[in-house]
């Protein structure tokens, strides 16, 4: 009787299964023996706490750092279960959480690009727990991997007429904890729009928009019928004080607002930052509309993921962990250097090679320190540009399709 031998792919799927969870062994072992706080999720452990207590979630200081909450109630309220166990489990179940969010994610991105291969996941999730970003993620205990989950999966899946019940949820609920993922459904309603005045239906990406909404509005209703003060005071004040959060020049913004900081030298940019943020989401929005209308899906995403990041008045080097599907799609699309090139500076840690911590020293920045402290920015303001000069023009061979029909290369 014969044995017949694995096929060629059925060996590699463990082989890269193996390696993936070597991988991730070191890196747990290196966040061990670097004895990381996870001070993020203190925080967030904190803020869960004051909700049972009955406290004021917005006066709160917490850790050592006296860090403040920064985040919508919602996120409080879904916080509240991490006081029940204490920090040492807390802080294994969340590692180990976040490393299977970022197998999810690689997952939705290879999706997300069109690239089928099932264990190309392990492949790529093995060095990509390495990256600042995603390493940073897991040191602070930080949920930028589940909000990033939550976006890729609301925007790949595909139901039957482009529609159902469950359309925009991912979307809508990520808002609802951190208010950069809204931009999404920004793009998808100005998709809308701008299809329905071409004379295209628009009505898929409405759908798509207003359920985000309904989500959102649900999710932020119901916080404000359990935290009605703290409500008030957020959407009030509190989402208004970027200062909250930190210094806008810090090393650690790449938004921006930190870039413009730091070149010139004031902790405020003020008017100028408010117009550069105004021209670069219009820019980025056109960009992600442009491509979206063009049946190119993964730059749409990829393109509204770093507008958003480059808006906001403050994106941490840990909010960057949509770096994967910008590397991939890029590498995808044949654009090998500038993949290598985005790979490399997200795998440098070079915001960390610059002076920064107490003193401000950010404030008195030359022209190398600056330069490595901007990476993330001029890598996302690349992508824009790709994303924008890789379209095919209009008469190309590529018509502007339906949501239903879209192409499955994105």
């Amino acid at each position: 009787m014969s044995v017949i031998a694995p096929s060629a792919p059925r060996r590699r799927v463990p082989v890269a299964a193996c390696v993936c969870l070597l991988s991730f062994t070191a890196f747990w072992a290196a966040q061990r023996a670097a004895h990381v706080s996870m001070i993020d999720l203190m925080v967030y452990r904190a803020e869960g706490a004051t909700v049972r207590a009955g406290g004021d979630l917005y006066a709160l200081r917490a850790t050592a750092a006296h860090l403040p909450t920064t985040y919508p109630p919602f996120a409080a309220l879904l916080f509240t279960p991490l006081t029940l166990l204490d920090t040492a489990p807390l802080r294994a179940l969340a590692t180990a959480g976040n490393l299977a969010l970022l197998l999810v994610f690689v997952r939705l991105s290879l999706k997300l690009v069109g690239h089928a291969r099932g264990e190309t996941v392990w492949w790529v999730a093995a060095p990509a727990v390495w990256c600042e970003p995603v390493w940073t993620t897991l040191r602070y205990g930080q949920v930028n991997l589940l909000l990033a989950v939550l976006v890729l999966w609301d925007l790949c899946r595909r139901p039957a007429g482009g529609h159902d019940r469950w359309t925009g949820a991912g979307l809508g609920l990520a808002a609802a904890v951190k208010l950069t993922p809204a931009l999404f459904p920004v793009f998808l309603l100005a998709t809308g729009v701008v299809a329905h005045l071409g004379g295209a239906d628009g009505r898929p990406w409405l759908r798509h928009a207003r359920g985000a909404a309904t989500v959102f509005a649900a999710a932020t209703l119901s916080a404000a019928a359990a935290l009605p003060y703290d409500s008030w005071r957020f959407w009030t004040d509190m989402v208004f004080r970027a200062g909250r959060v930190g210094h806008a020049e810090e090393t650690a913004n790449q938004a921006l607002r930190g870039v413009l900081a730091r070149s010139l030298h004031t902790p405020d940019p003020g008017t100028l930052w408010a117009v550069c943020a105004a021209v670069t989401a219009a820019v980025g929005l056109a960009t992600a509309v442009r491509a979206e209308l063009r049946g190119r899906r993964a730059w749409a995403v990829c393109a509204c993921a770093v507008t958003a990041l480059l808006v906001s008045p403050v994106s941490w080097t840990h909010h960057w962990v949509w770096c994967v599907p910008v590397v991939l799609l890029l590498w995808t699309r044949g654009h090998r250097a500038p993949a290598l090139g985005t790979l490399l500076v997200f795998c440098s840690y070079a915001p960390w090679w610059v002076p920064h911590g107490s003193g401000r020293p950010e404030l008195r920045q030359g022209g190398v320190e600056f330069t490595l402290s901007a990476l993330y920015g001029a890598a996302g303001a690349l992508l824009l540009v790709l994303a924008w000069t890789s379209l095919p023009r209009p008469g190309q061979g590529v018509e502007r399709v339906k949501p239903s029909r879209r192409s499955r290369t994105s």
